[in-house]
């Protein structure tokens, strides 16, 4: 089973932190209800650090334009999570946490 690398440090600088990408192309291969496992399991797994959860947010993101074109199916899914991503985020992130998140998603 090959699962495709994430390339953001070589388009971006951004050195990722977490499995995450990984997690998700993984769980792809084991349908939708993988997908939202995977993504529940992250957030609830490591909601006490802001990066981790900043790094989520990107991966999902990226996850929506790797797919966007040949799979709308698949896109809208990571979008739904994106967009959930992001209201938790703002609902439970300090100010510092924020001030993380917008640089480092920016």
């Amino acid at each position: 089973m090959t699962i495709k690398n994430w390339n953001i440090e070589q388009m971006t600088g951004y050195k990722p932190i977490t499995t995450f990408y990984m997690d998700f192309g993984l769980a792809e291969k084991f349908g939708i209800d993988a997908i939202k496992e995977t993504y529940n399991r992250s957030l609830k797994s490591w909601a006490f650090d802001y990066t981790y959860i900043t790094e989520l947010v990107m991966v999902l993101n990226w996850k929506i334009w790797e797919h966007y074109e040949n799979d709308e199916k698949l896109a809208k899914i990571y979008n739904d999570l994106w967009e959930n991503a992001k209201k938790w985020v703002h609902e439970h992130f300090n100010e510092v946490e924020l001030n993380y998140y917008y640089r480092t998603t920016d």
